[in-house]
């Protein structure tokens, strides 16, 4: 984190979303792709990458472990592979910054390595849970402790890993990309039943630089010892940093608003279907691929929305798009409760609360609940807001002023540059009065 970053955000009430945009790159792909063509042999060149400061934490610490890998201009990095066994030890401590998929994800990549590690972040990363990740890699071998249940995370060196069959009982793409990365130096074949469905841009990317990866409905399965082969990946952009902006272009929008070249991911998509069900008007346009990743141009209309109760089923599909999707409920008529969603207790906030006492702050009715909240949409007031450090706190509530009857101020805002770098400036361009308070 720099000095360059606002303290916060004040963004004036109103607004209107017209035109176009484009969205930068997906994190998770961006984090997968350093992460796989560091252990790829030969070249893997990546265009689109997310040029974040969670994904620079992913590439800086592939550096530390003797990877060469270049960027030549904006979104392109060309990584030169050591393959399987050719991680060297870090001279140091390994900082993820705000990253928890980098984290967890490498704890997977670390865990059959014949050195030891250290994994630690920022004061965000350092409070969050790692004990769901390094519990199967145990059970595989792998020889990790943690602080507590939170980083810093210690890795030892020259553990045999062997396969297991793992029941994912709280759905986590990062857990279950974590056991399938440790699978790659495991002898035998791992094997993870799936009781919901998570996103699968491990697996998609896995294949694409030439690993078997088995998928027969809830269940995912690799065997040990595959050899990944560079190759070229063409990140879309990432749906949930498109989120923001399909929220306000349903509250805002005049004429069609179209965001570009997104990722479509199906396990990805909650937020489209959920949004849909409460009334919005979203068009997919232009399909295509993006290697292995389907992707295409978002057509929004403005709609009114109603309030609705979400489908368990969809939400696993929308985890990281709820504080968005609450700003949504809150400009909705009538009632919307989530429920099963435990998982934002655990984000880089409690999501629940903060969204919670935020739109309370706000005027709106807002009822935690352990695993949700209901929310009772109504005229949302002018307001402070603390977001607790929270990039996607932060950019969610910038949304509300689209609706609100006065400005907004948004406290602690400089960790949007960890997803998304230069989200008000694309806000502003989008059409919201957005002003960046350093």
């Amino acid at each position: 984190m720099t000095h360059a970053h606002p303290a916060r955000f004040k963004v004036e009430s109103g607004g209107a979303l017209r035109g176009s945009i484009a969205i930068p790159g997906d994190k998770s792909v961006s984090h997968r792709a350093v992460l796989l063509g560091s252990i790829a042999e030969g070249t893997t060149e990546v265009e689109g990458f997310l040029e974040s400061e969670d994904c620079l934490a992913t590439l800086n610490a592939m550096r530390q472990m003797g990877v060469v890998i270049e960027r030549p201009g904006p979104g392109r990095v060309v990584i030169d592979g050591v393959g399987l066994h050719g991680l060297e030890p870090p001279a140091g401590v390994l900082d993820m910054g705000n990253a928890g998929t980098a984290m967890r994800l490498s704890m997977g990549l670390l865990a059959g390595q014949r050195f030891d590690a250290t994994l630690t972040g920022d004061a965000s990363l350092t409070r969050r849970p790692m004990e769901r990740a390094a519990t199967p890699l145990r059970l595989m071998g792998a020889r990790i402790e943690t602080d507590g249940g939170r980083p810093p995370v210690r890795i030892a060196g020259g553990a045999e890993l062997h396969a297991i069959d793992y029941d994912l009982n709280v759905p986590s793409a990062q857990v279950k990309s974590a056991i399938l990365l440790a699978g790659l130096y495991a002898k035998g074949t791992t094997r993870i039943t799936e009781h919901a469905p998570t996103r699968d841009h491990t697996e998609r990317m896995l294949r694409s630089l030439g690993v078997a990866v088995g998928s027969d409905g809830g269940r995912v399965s690799l065997a040990g010892g595959q050899r990944l082969h560079g190759g070229r990946v063409e990140v879309p952009g990432d749906i949930s940093s498109a989120a923001f902006f399909i929220v306000a272009a349903t509250l805002a929008s005049v004429g069609a608003f179209v965001i570009e070249d997104v990722g479509v991911n199906p396990t990805r998509t909650g937020i489209l279907e959920i949004l849909k069900l409460m009334g919005a008007d979203i068009r997919l346009t232009n399909p295509r691929r993006f290697g292995d990743e389907p992707v295409a141009d978002l057509e929004v209309h403005a709609r009114e929305l109603t309030g609705i109760e979400v489908p368990r089923a969809l939400v696993p599909l929308a985890i990281d798009e709820f504080p968005v999707l609450f700003v949504a409920a809150a400009n909705a008529r009538g009632t919307t409760l989530v429920t099963g969603a435990e998982e934002l207790r655990v984000k880089e906030s409690d999501r629940i609360a903060v969204m919670a006492t935020g739109l309370n702050a706000l005027g709106i009715e807002a009822e935690p609940r352990p695993d949700g909240l209901r929310i009772v949409g109504g005229a949302v007031h002018g307001g402070r807001i603390d977001s607790h450090g929270d990039h996607r706190i932060a950019m969610a509530f910038a949304i509300a002023a689209l609706k609100s009857t006065g400005a907004i101020e948004i406290e602690d805002v400089a960790n949007v540059a960890t997803s998304f770098p230069g989200f008000a400036t694309l806000a502003r361009r989008a059409g919201l009065a957005i002003d960046e308070v350093r």
